[in-house]
Formats: C-alpha cells, sequence, structure tokens
C-alpha cells in the first residue's frame, strides 16, 4: 500500500514536472518564435536601409550633377551676353558658398587678359550690373520648367551703360525676341533701344 502511495506521489510529481516542462517549452518556443520574427524585421529594415542609403547618394549627385551643369550653361549665357556686347574680354563666374547648412552664390567677372576675378559689386560702373541682371534673368526664364507663359517685361534695363554699347545691348535684346520667341515689353527713354520694338508708344510730359 505503502509502495502504491509512493508511486501514485512520483507519478504525480512527474506530471506536474511534464506539465511545467510543457509550458516553458511553449514559453521557449514562442520566444525563439518571436526572436525569428524580429530578426526578420531587422534584416528588412536594414534592406530599406540600405535602399534609402543608396537613393540618398543617388540624389545627392544627381543634385550635384544638375547644380554644376546649371552653373555651367548660366554662366556661359552670361558670358557670352557680356562678350556679344562688350567684346570677348569678360568671362562671367559663380561660385558657391555653404554656411549652417544653407547654400548660397557669389557672382564674378574674370578678365581673360589678365586671368584676374573680382565681385560684380566691384565691377567698374553700373553697365556691367545691368547687362549681368539682364542676362540672369533671361537665363532663369529659359532654364525653368515649365515654361513660364506671358511677356518678359524690362524697364530701363541698360539704363547705365554707356552710348558706346547701346546698340549692340538693343541688338542683343532683339535677338533673344526672335531666337526664343518671346515678347518683350521695354520701357526706356535710350531712343536707340526703343526703336528695336514691332511697336513703339512714346510717352510725352507737358506742364499744364
Amino acid at each position: 500500500m505503502e509502495n502504491q502511495l509512493d508511486f501514485k506521489l512520483y507519478e504525480e510529481y512527474f506530471e506536474k514536472l511534464n506539465t511545467d516542462y510543457q509550458l516553458k517549452k511553449g514559453e521557449k518556443n514562442s520566444i525563439e518564435k518571436n526572436i525569428e520574427d524580429k530578426l526578420q524585421q531587422i534584416e528588412l529594415k536594414e534592406k530599406e536601409l540600405d535602399k534609402l542609403e543608396k537613393v540618398d547618394i543617388l540624389l545627392k549627385e544627381t543634385s550635384e550633377f544638375a547644380r554644376k551643369e546649371s552653373k555651367y550653361q548660366i554662366e556661359k549665357l552670361v558670358s557670352n551676353c557680356l562678350s556679344l556686347i562688350f567684346g570677348d574680354k569678360l568671362e562671367f563666374k559663380i561660385k558657391f558658398n555653404q554656411s549652417r547648412n544653407k547654400n548660397s552664390a557669389e557672382f564674378y567677372l574674370k578678365e581673360k587678359d589678365v586671368e584676374y576675378e573680382y565681385s560684380i559689386v566691384d565691377s567698374r560702373g553700373g553697365g556691367l550690373v545691368d547687362i549681368i541682371s539682364l542676362a540672369l534673368r533671361l537665363s532663369f526664364l529659359l532654364k525653368l520648367s515649365p515654361k513660364i507663359e506671358g511677356p518678359l517685361i524690362l524697364d530701363e534695363p541698360a539704363k547705365h551703360v554707356s552710348s558706346d554699347y547701346i546698340f549692340n545691348v538693343s541688338d542683343f535684346i532683339k535677338k533673344i525676341s526672335e531666337e526664343f520667341d518671346i515678347q518683350i515689353i521695354l520701357i526706356s527713354h535710350n531712343e536707340h533701344i526703343s526703336s528695336i520694338g514691332d511697336k513703339v508708344y512714346r510717352i510725352d510730359k507737358y506742364n499744364l
């Protein structure tokens, strides 16, 4: 009788151990499954991060290429404008600066004969600034996408240009209008510039 009782106690104890074992095994399997799922999620996130890093590199390289290409095209257009008006002596340059994650650009002129650069702020006379401003406006207008429809309005575009170069300015404006099919509405006190228009309106002021 005593042996049967001992056997029954052992049997109950064994069943309890087996139940605990099965519970712990279930917990272990659940933890292992959870770890496996987390590892798969980490792997997916790492792949996604790798793609994002590659996309980021691609965007930066594309942006840098686009900036260099735009810089080259704008420099070329403005330099060509200066050459048409003032002769083949000046070259327009753009220098990009970065400070506190902000980009800025400075404009320079380069004299080809002496290999000398100076800021357009220090340029001799306002005529150069007028022409550079005009050429920049045109280059930005031509580079924009989608294209801006409507006329280009110029108010005294060559106000400070000397009479020696005013004829060249007039020819340049005329060529821009014809080659790029841009309607230009121009206001000027200079009779030669005013005369290049297809339609000319003269306004006189009288003391009444």
